[in-house]
């Protein structure tokens, strides 16, 4: 007996029952299947993935199924701007300049003036003769001068041509003569001989200014006194101490930041470190004791056994400024400088 098949009404069987034939998708009436949309089941409409969920379950799906409001662009943040230094403020300012002076004061504890002197008189004289030269070059002049004339009156009566030969390796000796000359005879006149000990008295004289009067008022009176030199200007302007340019202007700055009682000393401490370490042209960073205070540290070579061959004076291994040094500065391993003509 051949059984039939037929996929639409079933298998007939040799009993000839049918079988029912499973439902699928092509059975559904086409308008229901139209009606119904696509991914759903035909009866209920629900999706397919939600059947036999829990109600939780299917509200969540239904959630995640609806469609969502897009969500707000955030607006870019702005750039950062380039990091830049703080101002210091004129506390930090106080701090750092002191403690700058204090390091400079423990590296340098022999400071002191570098011109040879042994009274009031040799001393003005000889600051009126450093000018525009080294305090070496005055210190290896001077012996002579002041041997054959030792008082203000001596050299007030000096013949200007024999002071001049004298003078000549001084530089600008023509200059230098009339000042001394002329310098000796106001303290004859004015100060019967005797160099007066007060600023305004100084300043009146000839060839002398505020700073060579600080040097006098300072180290031959102990009257406190801020040294405003070329290496001292260069130096406050190099740590950030002050941005002025004039002398006076200068003074007046760094006298604000330093009790009064340290500015004779604090300009020796500078003045010191000026001409051995922190040079105009070419610093020693890599061996500066005040590096991590300097805010120009790195201007000069920073690397150590580099920086150790550009010290200059008792720090270098060569002779001071002064033939008859302190015994302080000799004790501290500093060496006399060589007197006029002396070889090497």
């Amino acid at each position: 007996m051949v059984v039939r098949r037929d996929s639409a009404v079933g298998e007939q069987g040799p009993s000839g029952a049918k079988k029912t034939a499973k439902k699928t998708n092509a059975s559904v009436p086409r308008a229901a299947a139209e009606r119904t949309p696509a991914g759903t089941e035909p009866a209920t409409g629900r999706s397919a993935s939600a059947a036999g969920k829990s109600a939780p379950a299917r509200k969540a799906a239904k959630a995640a199924a609806s469609p969502k409001s897009p969500e707000p662009t955030a607006s870019p943040k702005p750039a950062k701007p380039a990091k830049t230094t703080k101002p210091e403020s004129p506390t930090a300012l106080v701090r750092r300049a002191r403690r700058i002076n204090r390091e400079l004061a423990e590296v340098y504890p022999y400071a002191h003036p570098e011109l040879d002197f042994e009274n009031p008189f040799q001393l003005i004289v000889a600051t009126v003769l450093s000018a525009q030269t080294t305090d070496l070059r005055v210190n290896q002049t001077t012996p002579a001068l002041f041997a054959k004339y030792p008082t203000p009156e001596d050299l007030a009566a000096a013949d200007p041509e024999e002071v001049e030969e004298i003078l000549r390796p001084c530089g600008f000796f023509r200059a230098k003569t009339k000042s001394v000359i002329g310098l000796s005879k106001a303290l004859v006149e004015n100060h019967k001989g005797e160099v007066p000990g007060r600023l305004e008295d100084l300043v009146k004289l000839p060839g002398v200014g505020r700073k060579t009067a600080f040097v006098v008022l300072g180290n031959a009176f102990g009257r406190p006194g801020i040294t405003v030199d070329t290496h001292f200007q260069r130096l406050v302007r190099r740590w950030k101490w002050t941005e002025e340019t004039e002398p006076d202007k200068i003074e007046a700055a760094i006298g604000a930041l330093f009790p009064k009682s340290e500015w004779t000393m604090l300009s020796h401490h500078v003045i010191f470190h000026g001409r051995r370490i922190c040079h105009a042209r070419k610093p020693a960073c890599g061996a500066c004791p005040i590096a991590p205070l300097c805010p120009a540290y790195g201007e000069g070579e920073t690397d150590p056994e580099k920086a150790k061959k550009l010290l200059k004076y008792e720090k270098g291994g060569f002779p001071g400024q002064r033939l008859k040094p302190p015994q302080s500065y000799l004790d501290a391993g500093g060496i006399p400088a060589p007197p006029l003509g002396a070889a090497g």
